[in-house]
């Protein structure tokens, strides 16, 4: 016969080392997920159009001189990426983006940064507009998709105007700045505007449809190289 003391201790030793062998497999189990990588799935929705894309940047720069063309052609193209995407295509425009207490200068910077895309405007007073200039001079050292808009002057007009480089306010290395911009500029394929006789809904149009079709390009390459790294874990 066992004594009922015995037989306690045996059950409770047994008990223990279950325990401890509880433990230890859990452990295992535990290292084995931490070195174990774990396959993400994407979904194309979600990168595109999505509402996790709303949540980010602006997606859209648009560069344009205000007196020339605000009200006109750049309002137009804001609204019309609004209307493509449904919203899921963040357009920066400054009257339509900024808040009141927002730093011009900081607002801006922001912006161009977080942009994949741009759209500069062209005009016949752009290139007397110090932001304007600072606006493409970024956008170009970002190496960002730059799509011209030619509106109302050629290529061959994107000159910097002397009384620019003859301001004070401007260091020798921002006139190298503008100028290897607008250099870069000229050489761009864009659309081109003549007000007189062109249909600014077809410039719209195509402006847009420019836009998306680059945004679409991106995301692609975007989503094919994270594919790449999941099937590489």
């Amino acid at each position: 016969l066992v004594r009922p003391s015995m037989a306690a201790s045996g059950l409770s030793r047994r008990s223990t080392s279950r325990s401890i062998a509880s433990r230890l497999d859990a452990s295992a189990e535990a290292a084995m997920a931490a070195t174990t990588p774990r396959r993400v799935e994407y979904d194309e929705e979600d990168v595109f159009f999505g509402p996790r894309r709303r949540q980010r940047g602006y997606d859209v720069f648009i560069n344009h001189r205000g007196v020339d063309t605000k009200r006109t052609v750049a309002r137009l193209l804001y609204d019309r990426l609004e209307q493509l995407s449904g919203g899921g295509i963040r357009s920066f425009l400054d009257n339509m983006s900024m808040r009141p207490g927002d730093r011009l200068e900081e607002r801006i910077d922001e912006a161009i940064r977080e942009c994949g895309v741009a759209v500069a405007i062209f005009s016949k007073s752009y290139c007397d507009s110090d932001f304007c200039l600072h606006e493409l001079a970024m956008l170009v050292e970002a190496r960002k998709t730059i799509i011209p808009i030619f509106y109302d002057i050629k290529p061959s007009d994107l000159i910097l105007p002397q009384a620019v480089v003859d301001s004070k306010d401007h260091l020798p290395r921002d006139i190298e700045r503008f100028r290897f911009a607008l250099r870069q500029a000229k050489y761009t394929v864009g659309l081109c505007y003549d007000s007189a006789t062109g249909d600014l809904a077809e410039l719209v149009s195509k402006a847009a449809n420019a836009v998306v079709e680059r945004i679409e390009e991106m995301e692609k390459k975007s989503v094919q190289r994270r594919q790449t790294i999941v099937s590489r874990l």
